[in-house]
């Protein structure tokens, strides 16, 4: 483990490398948000349940995760480093004074968090040139701002222009027994998929984008039972890809 990440598998080559850029709500010691302790542990700090769920699958052979290790509120990584919400000022109708920060201070953050940790992910994909990448992420499935949103899927699947990998998510997870799949709500990869943007897409990596909802992988039954899915489905994907 690193300050920006962790290591989960055994690295192997061609297999499936799965990554998580909101596993943690941890915020450093000398790092204060100024918000209230609730909400370290809120949606808006991490995705809840979905570091677990990549980590039991990384018990399998061929599965390797690189997990966030840090709040999303100190640096959100699944954003460019030149956009406002990379550290982000507001979220979920909640402040977040710590975040106002010189441009200097701004640049130190991302320096520290945001480049070690994909300059790793970029090394993952060009050593073990795998399979498949899997970005995972879980998902409030309603939101303080917006109440009246309605998000219907168990799980969401999140793509932007290359969508191979995303096609045969849907059909195989379509497959599974009650289970609510489809392009996630109310966003799409078409907008919010920076990681994938730059670390698959603009290299021809295949890949697929998995929202999951939080309030069915907050125990570990829950967390077991979606990480048992998604090798089902990923084990499916890479041998449709070879």
């Amino acid at each position: 483990m690193t300050e920006a990440f962790e290591i989960s598998g055994i690295p192997s080559a061609g297999g499936v490398l799965i990554v998580v850029d909101h596993a943690s709500s941890h915020v450093p010691d000398d790092i204060d948000l100024g918000i209230s302790p609730q909400y370290r542990e809120d949606h808006i700090a991490f995705d809840p349940g979905i570091a677990p769920i990549a980590r039991l699958m990384t018990e399998k052979s061929g599965y390797l995760a690189i997990l966030s290790t840090n709040s999303r509120l100190i640096v959100d990584l699944n954003r460019y480093p030149d956009e406002a919400a990379v550290i982000v000022e507001r979220s979920d109708g909640v402040e977040i004074p710590g975040n106002h920060l010189s441009a200097e201070d701004r640049q130190a953050r991302l320096d520290r968090f945001f480049t070690p940790y994909h300059d790793r992910v970029a090394a993952l994909i060009a050593d073990l040139k795998p399979a498949l990448v899997a970005s995972l992420h879980s998902f409030s499935p309603t939101l303080r701002s917006n109440p009246q949103l309605e998000r219907p899927w168990d799980m969401g699947i999140m793509y932007n222009e290359y969508q191979t990998a995303s096609r045969m998510a849907l059909q195989f997870l379509g497959e599974e027994a009650e289970l609510r799949v489809g392009d996630q709500q109310p966003y799409s990869g078409k907008d919010l998929n920076a990681t994938m943007n730059r670390q698959c897409e603009a290299i021809g990596q295949p890949y697929i984008g998995v929202e999951v909802r939080q309030d069915l992988i907050r125990t570990e039954a829950g967390q077991r039972h979606f990480a048992d899915i998604l090798l089902r489905s990923c084990d499916k994907i890479r041998t449709a890809l070879a």
